[in-house]
């Protein structure tokens, strides 16, 4: 179950990479929060939510993974136009699954602050 949990969360950020969130393992059901979005929930709130970011996307690297049981914590890295961007994001994984993804990133890069 590990193994098959941190593959489906390197799918999400391969999908990120390609900029193409078809390619993400994507429950309906999802629930999401992160420093710009706020508290969301669905795919389509999610999917709408970083198609606005997928233009400004170059990389995308894992740092570490840490897994126990569903949960995957994942240190990733974004490059693009604001710069290299470090994430700490948590994701559940049901079913092979993501069916939460909770990041922690300071937004300032983006905001402009």
């Amino acid at each position: 179950m590990k193994e098959e949990n941190i593959k489906a969360v390197e799918k999400f950020l391969n999908a990120l990479k390609q900029k193409d969130l078809s390619l993400a393992p994507i429950a309906d059901d999802l629930k999401f929060c992160d420093p710009i979005s706020g508290d969301g929930d669905g795919i389509e709130n999610f999917k709408a939510f970083l198609t606005g970011f997928l233009p400004a996307i170059d990389d995308v690297r894992v740092i570490q993974h840490v897994c126990e049981g569903e949960f995957v914590i994942t240190h990733w890295e974004v490059d693009g136009v604001f710069g290299r961007i470090p994430v700490l994001e948590k994701f559940r994984v049901e079913n092979g699954k993501i069916t939460e993804a909770f990041g922690y990133f300071d937004p300032r890069p983006i905001l402009g602050d």
